[in-house]
C-alpha cells in the first residue's frame, strides 16, 4: 500500500442556479477533509504493514482503519464526480440526440421516466447519494441510492451522474424539508457534456 499523498483537486465552480457560492466553499472544505482523512488512514495502514504481518493483536486496529478508509476514500471520489458534473452553464435536459439520451431511452423508455426515477431516489429519507450508473457490459443505465459513501455502490458499474443529498450539500440554501428545491437546482446545473463523457461506448 502506497503512502504517497492524494492531492485535493480545485474546482472552478460558482454562480450556480440555486446553490450558493457560500455552500460550494463549505462543500469544498468538506471534500478536502475527506482527502486529508484518506491520506491519513492510508499512511497509518502503511505503517502497520511495514511493521510486519498483521497478527491477532494488530487485526482490530487494521480492520477499523480499513473500514474507515472505505468511507473516506469513497466520500472523496463521489465528491469529485459531483463537482465535475456541475456547471453554471447547465441546461434543463440533455440533447435528445445525445448518447446519454439514447441510453436513457433504452433503459427507461424516456428521459422524463429516467429523470422521475433519479429525482425520486434523491428525495428518499435519510442522507446519501443518488447515482446513475452504467453497466459497462450492456450499456444500460440504472439509478441507485448510496448511503454511507461505500455502501450501495454497484461493483464494476460506472458512475455517470452523481448527486449529493447529504444535508451539507444544501442546508445553507434550503431547509431540510426543502430538499426537492435543492434537487431542482442540481438538475438545472448539470454539465451534460461531462455526463456524456463518462459513458462507455
Amino acid at each position: 500500500m502506497t503512502s504517497a499523498p492524494y492531492i485535493a483537486r480545485k474546482f472552478t465552480l460558482g454562480g450556480l442556479v440555486g446553490i450558493s457560492d457560500r455552500t460550494l466553499d463549505m462543500h469544498f472544505k468538506l471534500y478536502e477533509g475527506y482527502v486529508a482523512q484518506t491520506n491519513h488512514l492510508t499512511a497509518k495502514l502503511s505503517e502497520l504493514l511495514k511493521a510486519g504481518p498483521i497478527d491477532t493483536e494488530k487485526m482490530a486496529a487494521y480492520s477499523e482503519l480499513t473500514r474507515r478508509l472505505g468511507f473516506e476514500y469513497n466520500g472523496m471520489v463521489l465528491h469529485e464526480y459531483y463537482f465535475d458534473n456541475l456547471t453554471n452553464k447547465g441546461i434543463a435536459a440533455p440533447n435528445l440526440n445525445s448518447e446519454f439520451a439514447k441510453a436513457v431511452q433504452a433503459s427507461h423508455g424516456s428521459y422524463d421516466a429516467w429523470k422521475s426515477d433519479f429525482v425520486t431516489i434523491g428525495k428518499m429519507r435519510g442522507v446519501g447519494w443518488a447515482v446513475c450508473y452504467q453497466n459497462p457490459a450492456t450499456g444500460r443505465l440504472s439509478n441507485h441510492w448510496i448511503t454511507l459513501h461505500e455502501e450501495g455502490n454497484i461493483a464494476g458499474f460506472t458512475p455517470v451522474l452523481v448527486m449529493d443529498v447529504w444535508e451539507h450539500a444544501f442546508l445553507l440554501d434550503y431547509k431540510p424539508a426543502e430538499r426537492p428545491k435543492y434537487i431542482d437546482s442540481f438538475v438545472a446545473n448539470i454539465d451534460w457534456q461531462t455526463v456524456e463523457s463518462r459513458l462507455k461506448k
